[in-house]
């Protein structure tokens, strides 16, 4: 199966400007060399600590923001570069649902031209066959049709997520990136959501680029699991290999240290100490090293490439790099 979502070396830098002449003074490296890619129906999770590059990768592949470098195909074609005007053919493939359902809606437009404007804009539907449509999606995320007449603050937190799904789906998207979705929700709505969104995808056949450091909520709804450091992924896998045994030493802290539902149940700690370097004043060799208890003499000037340690696993770190017989150390 072709994918439908593919990401080659994708870069986005931050200038850092200072002085009244606004002088470059630095680069914020929030995404440095990110590659994957995503079939059509699959879940990838992107996990990671806050200000790892996470929300940056997605804004970058809906085009909100431009690349720095690097490519991203959707669907095939090179949308990477394109401007405006040559993206809005492409604008329907791929969707997004923001972290804030407070933010994310306009207060001044009802649900229904909310759900609407895509409709108008890409099908030039109005009317009676405008109000229906958008009527058949309210009710396809658990919204009555007579809500069609209120506005963002007339309904709850949970009500909001589910009409920002209503108008990611109102184009009949082949790629939705969520960011983290129901982070902002209350933990009983977030299942109800997380439900709702795994049944639309199985409907649809849709890819979710799906955003979060919830890695409860990952092992639920995710397929494969990339976690990000730092701006560069350093471990791709699995979802059932990823929690059984994380291979990168950073990996193996964030399995560690999320919460258990069964009390009885213990992991491995592993301590990770120190607090994670600035994006514009990076490390040399591998961006982990300095809080990394394993690091040797090699991880502190060569920096790892992402490699392919066994089919469909891939990790970035030396100690793992694959032997003459085949396997990963």
């Amino acid at each position: 199966m072709s994918p439908v979502l593919e990401v080659d070396n994708l870069v986005k830098h931050f200038p850092v400007v200072r002085g009244l002449l606004r002088h470059v003074v630095g680069q914020i490296k929030a995404v440095d060399g990110v590659s994957f890619s995503l079939r059509p129906g699959e879940t990838l999770c992107l996990v990671g600590e806050s200000g790892c590059g996470k929300s940056t990768v997605g804004r970058t592949l809906v085009k909100l923001l431009q690349p720095s470098g690097g490519r991203v195909l959707l669907a095939g074609t090179d949308i990477t570069h394109l401007d405006d005007a040559a993206m809005r053919p492409h604008r329907r493939r791929i969707q997004m649902v923001f972290q804030d359902p407070y933010a994310s809606l306009n207060p001044r437009l009802t649900a229904g031209a909310i759900v609407g404007e895509p409709l108008e804009n890409y099908e030039q539907l109005s009317g009676t066959a405008k109000d229906e449509k958008v009527a058949t999606l309210l009710e396809r995320v658990g919204l009555r049709a007579e809500a069609m007449v209120k506005y963002p603050f007339e309904f709850s937190g949970g009500q909001r997520q589910r009409l920002g799904l209503a108008r990611a789906l109102a184009l009949r998207p082949d790629v939705i990136v969520a960011d983290e979705p129901v982070s902002a929700l209350d933990v009983s709505v977030q299942a109800q959501v997380i439900n709702l969104m795994m049944d639309l995808q199985e409907e649809f056949n849709l890819a979710y680029l799906f955003i979060s450091h919830d890695l409860g909520v990952v092992e639920h709804i995710g397929h494969r699991i990339a976690v990000m450091y730092l701006g560069r992924i350093v471990e791709l896998a699995d979802k059932k290999d990823l929690f059984a045994k994380p291979l990168h030493p950073y990996a193996e802290a964030l399995i560690a240290a999320a919460p258990i539902a069964d009390p009885r149940a213990k992991r491995d700690q592993l301590v990770i100490e120190g607090d994670v370097p600035s994006p514009m004043n990076q490390p040399t060799g591998c961006h982990f090293h300095p809080r990394c208890p394993y690091a040797v003499a090699r991880c502190r000037v060569e920096s790892p490439a992402l490699r392919e340690v066994t089919p469909g696993r891939w990790v970035s770190c030396h100690l793992r790099e694959v032997t003459p017989s085949g396997t990963a150390d």
